[in-house]
């Protein structure tokens, strides 16, 4: 049976220099998201579109969302494949192609968790990324590839 689930944020542009947008350069792209009883999230552009590098951008938070999604599919996996995770971390890398006009879209992501693993069997641990994927909600909503990298190590976490 589906299940629907809302989610809801508020965005707020705080890039007003006194004239607003009156002309490209003339105005910030700093803005402020909120979700209620959480803390914010400062903001902006990418430095290339004139940003803030100081501040998180849309392209960041949507490669750091399927990051995210990834690692908790991956733990719900392998719970059920008695694989014990006993560090995860990830380098996650998103390619985004501009054009001429101004447009763009990102041509992939790539995910690459080093995941240490204390039981379980290291092949079956690489494997379940698959289904990991396949599970993930950020993943199943974007129109572009994203690929995973992972390694595997066993034994005690590594820092």
């Amino acid at each position: 049976m589906d299940a629907d689930h809302r989610f809801v944020a508020s965005l707020a542009w705080t890039g007003n220099r006194g004239s607003g947008t009156s002309g490209y350069r003339d105005y910030g792209r700093d803005h402020v998201v909120s979700v209620a009883g959480k803390p914010d999230i400062l903001g902006s552009a990418a430095r290339v579109f004139h940003g803030d590098v100081d501040r998180w951008n849309p392209e960041e938070m949507l490669i750091a969302a399927l990051a995210q999604c990834h690692l908790l599919s991956y733990l719900y996996v392998a719970v059920a494949n008695g694989i014990v995770v006993e560090s995860y971390r990830d380098d996650a890398e998103g390619t985004l192609v501009t054009t001429p006009d101004g447009a763009g879209r990102f041509r992939e992501v790539i995910l690459r968790p080093t995941v240490t693993i204390s039981a379980g069997d290291p092949l079956i641990a690489e494997r379940i990324h698959a289904e990991a994927h396949r599970l993930c909600f950020i993943a199943s909503s974007v129109n572009f590839p994203v690929r995973h990298e992972p390694t595997v190590l066993t034994g005690s976490a590594a820092g």
